[in-house]
């Protein structure tokens, strides 16, 4: 090693003490010929006397022959830039990496740590293991894999992804110890520098103790965990955790809702050293039940990771209220009716449930209404006290009967009777409202100044009254209070709950009041009791929602908040199959504990950091181009020299020697890998969602398949070369033009050597004339293209089982008809060369930048995106299989034929 250089193979750079024999040998160059008339005579007569020395190189073409030498010999020894630390040691390398939930926002950077110490081990000759902390999803503990070479190591770690849930390093430490033979070897252990169950001191020793040991570990701070948020009247609390030592930042949170739009941002500044945060999301109560996912921003474009993304479930949202009267047969009378103007304000955007009083608490309510109902003592009277103690919402509204007889459950003792204010008896006048105190959940809402109340019932003066009151009349007599019990809280009205007593119940305030009191409540754990809860849909490592995984099985709804994210029960969304079912979310923030560093490093290990490591880059590929570059050059000065060449000459000798490498590299790129390619339609917006949409779906077949995808190209057929991508992907607009011969003979070639054109008209969900639009542009584009006779896709087709087993393949949008090649058709093995349908699969498939769907399904939500991928995953398999699935009926025949 020098300096930031590593040499493979030092030994090939003994033959640069030959370069003094080589500049010997080079030094003496002929001389240049010359034209001569060949007359005997004058010859004869010409013909120099004296003797003539040897003609020398010139000294700068010397120097440029001697440093192409040195070049190719350089080149020779695979030179190596950036290259990792160890090449020199011998033993093998044991890779130990921490892939829970901390590791996902830098994931990319562990990543590297990891490749790079391949790469030296690779060049050292040694073998490799990996041992990954976290248990697998099939909830397998964490064990090490065999000794193996580098190269076969690698594909091992590029499959690694993180885990939504913690490591185990006790069980790390239990595996590493039975696998040991007792053979020493250097070990790395790419830490995500978080103290979790095993604050990682045992393993640390361990690995200490077997050879040499390395820890990567990131910046402090780099962990963050947003927590479920805190509910109040007209806002969310957000909350934010970090790892200790953090530097001064900020971090942005998004309101999300099912189908991928924003609603709403929020900002919590972090301090440096700081570890926790928090900040309001300020959402109208509509828009705030439209929430079902708060995600955290990464950094610089990562993944929030599976803490970093907290499920909103109903708990957050529309709450169950029972509203109760004490005459339910006229509780609903038109304008006069006692329930008639708190079911009016509620309904919208809260769960009204009706009945008697034991109906009511025989299931979980967030709110309870009563309007003008005193309680019994007794069961009654216990019963609700109950509710509120466990933390329900107690909300009641004064009338003649509460004036009369009040009860134990009221926030402050009345005095008895009611207070007329305007009547024949009074010389007060009709009291309009104060402003709301700033401690107030009414804060921030104006009392219109045509709201007046003429009747109340009066609260007696005790302590702290003015602390209790929530709302005033401008006299000062309060008209809202409130009284904690327990976990749960009692409100009461001074007034009725309809217009007898008071103008607020016909204005715009009295419904923003009622929701901000009942977004005051805790909400509801759900009414399933013991059901069984199913996983509906998880979070991965990096905080994406996919299908479950084969181990994830139901939680029972009674013991959901109290369970641990694990491979049996991963965060995510948990319900009732099919539509309209309840669905749970089980947030592994709300599980996380206190964030604490990992113990320190054995002594004598080395410390390194994961940020910022440097890609390798193998230099002897482009030392030896400089050197052919180099003797390119010497060639043509030799010519020219020697008078053997003219300006023409070179350059057609010089366009020969370059022009097959560059036309080498700008292939070269496309075959080394395979992609998936879209068709350029001009129009960039759909460009480019058609380039997400294909990355969206390059991401998903490289996580679910064995297949390898590299990032997707935009391909101009009859320019470009199609022979390296087995799909074509192809947006066809309403105003898309006629295909040119050269572009007709390209695509006709494709299809006939086995290639692939999804044609996507985009019209399913359109208006009409966008539909016919479309459907002419498909006909013109095909009507040179040697198309096959088409058919409606069948149930059994190929296309709907070559992975996942599909009854229907939709997009963005679900429904309509695809149609494939008819069965009876032979050519090219019975594989579809056309795939035509309008479902927009590429919106469905989007994948933006942060990681996230940007646009909506429809009908189905994310489910129906499910079903996308998974026709798309179907659709590679195809592409890069042909009809495999359906030569699979032979099988049975073909194993006779064998054991016979």
């Amino acid at each position: 090693m020098t300096g930031a250089i590593t040499f493979a193979a030092p030994w090939l750079l003994l033959a640069l003490i030959l370069l003094p024999g080589l500049w010997w040998l080079l030094r003496v160059t002929p001389p240049a010929p010359r034209r001569q008339s060949f007359p005997p005579a004058r010859l004869l007569r010409d013909l120099p006397v004296a003797e003539e020395t040897p003609a020398r190189t010139p000294w700068w073409l010397l120097l440029l022959r001697l440093v192409a030498a040195a070049l190719i010999v350089v080149g020779l020894a695979r030179p190596v830039w950036n290259a990792a630390a160890g090449d020199a040691e011998s033993r093998p390398l044991l890779i130990v990496l921490d892939d829970g939930w901390a590791s996902a926002t830098d994931w990319p950077d562990r990543a590297a740590v990891a490749t790079a110490a391949l790469d030296g081990a690779a060049r050292a000759e040694r073998r490799v293991a990996i041992l990954a902390t976290a248990p697998s999803e099939t909830g397998d503990p964490p064990r090490p894999t065999g000794w193996m070479p580098a190269e076969e190591a690698r594909a091992r770690l590029a499959a690694l992804r993180p885990r939504p849930w913690a490591p185990d390093r006790a069980a790390a430490l239990s595996a590493l110890e039975t696998w040991r033979d007792g053979t020493g070897f250097a070990s790395l252990f790419v830490t995500d520098g978080l103290s979790h169950a095993d604050d990682g001191t045992g393993l640390m020793r361990a690995l200490a103790a077997a050879g040499p040991l390395q820890v990567a570990r990131g910046a402090p701070g780099t962990a963050r965990v947003l927590t479920p948020p805190r509910a109040e009247a007209d806002r969310l609390v957000l909350g934010l955790r970090r790892a200790p030592g953090g530097p001064t930042a900020e971090a942005g949170v998004i309101a999300l809702t099912a189908d991928g739009r924003g609603l709403g941002r929020a900002v919590l500044n972090l301090p440096a050293g700081a570890t926790e945060a928090e900040a309001p999301l300020e959402l109208p109560i509509e828009i705030r039940n439209a929430v079902t996912r708060l995600e955290l921003e990464g950094v610089n474009g990562a993944p929030p990771g599976a803490a970093g993304v907290v499920l909103l479930d109903e708990r957050f949202r529309r709450r169950p209220v029972g509203l109760l009267a004490a005459q339910e047969e006229a509780a609903d009378a038109p304008l006069t009716g006692a329930l008639y103007y708190l079911d009016r304000a509620l309904s919208p955007t809260a769960e009204i449930r009706r009945g008697t009083l034991e109906q009511l608490l025989s299931r979980r309510l967030a709110v309870l209404v009563l309007a003008d109902r005193p309680l019994a003592e007794g069961p009654e009277i216990e019963a609700v006290s109950r509710f509120v103690q466990a933390g329900g919402l107690l909300l009641r509204f004064a009338g003649p009967r509460t004036a009369e007889r009040g009860d134990s459950l009221l926030p402050v003792p009345l005095r008895a009777g009611e207070r007329a204010l305007g009547s024949a008896l009074s010389w007060e006048r009709p009291q309009t409202l104060a402003a709301f105190p700033e401690g107030s959940p009414f804060a921030g809402l104006t009392p219109p100044a045509e709201v007046t109340v003429t009747t109340q019932v009066l609260a007696e003066p005790v302590p702290r009254l003015a602390e209790r009151s929530w709302a005033r009349l401008a006299d000062g007599t309060p008209l809202v209070t409130y009284e904690n019990r327990g976990a749960g809280r009692i409100v009461l009205f001074h007034v009725t709950a309809n217009a007898d007593w008071s103008d607020l119940p016909l204005s715009g305030l009295f419904i923003d009041m009622l929701r901000r009191l009942v977004a005051l409540s805790s909400g509801v754990a759900g009414s399933e009791g013991e059901a069984p809860l199913a996983p509906v849909e998880t979070l991965d490592g990096f905080g994406r929602l996919g299908a479950p995984p084969p181990a994830a099985g139901p939680i029972p709804a009674a013991r959901l908040d109290a369970t641990m994210p694990s491979p049996r029960n991963p965060p995510g969304w948990y319900g009732t199959p099919g539509e309209g079912g309840e669905r749970r979310a089980l947030n592994l923030s709300a599980h996380v504990p206190a964030l604490r560093e990992i113990a320190a490093p054995p002594s004598g290990a080395r410390v390194t950091s994961i940020g910022g490591v440097p890609a390798e880059r193998d230099l002897g590929p482009w030392l030896l181009a400089a050197a052919l570059l180099l003797l390119a050059v010497d060639l043509l000065l030799s010519l020219q020299s020697r008078g053997l060449g003219l300006r023409v000459r070179a350059a057609a000798v010089a366009l020969t020697l370059l022009m097959p490498g560059a036309a080498f590299a700008q292939e070269g790129a496309a075959a080394l890998a395979t992609r998936l390619a879209y068709v350029v339609t001009g129009d960039t917006q759909t460009d480019d969602v058609s380039r997400q949409g294909l990355v969206g779906l390059s991401d998903y077949v490289n996580r679910r398949t064995a297949a390898g995808l590299a990032e997707p190209v935009a391909i101009r057929p009859g320019q470009d070369d199609l022979s390296f991508y087995p799909l074509l992907y192809w947006v066809v607009l309403p105003d898309a033009p006629s295909p040119d011969q050269a572009m007709v003979a390209a695509l006709n070639t494709f299809m006939r050597n086995g290639g692939i054109i999804l044609f996507d008209t985009r019209n399913e969900g359109s208006g009409e004339g966008v539909s016919l639009g479309a459907d002419v542009a498909l006909r013109r584009i095909t009507r040179n293209l040697q198309v096959p006779p088409l058919a409606p896709i069948a149930d059994d087709h190929v296309l709907k089982r070559a992975f996942y087993l599909l009854p229907d393949l939709p997009g963005r949008y679900a429904g309509g008809q695809v149609w494939v090649a008819r069965e009876v058709d032979r050519a090219n093995d019975s594989v579809s060369p056309v795939i035509i349908g309008g479902h927009d699969w590429a919106s469905a498939w989007a994948v933006d930048g942060r990681g996230q769907n940007p646009y909506a399904v429809m009908p189905g939500g994310a489910r129906q995106r499910t079903l996308a991928y998974r026709f798309g995953v179907n659709l590679v398999i195809y592409a890069l299989t042909g009809n495999y699935k359906g030569d699979q009926v032979h099988v049975p025949a073909i194993l006779e034929r064998l054991g016979n």
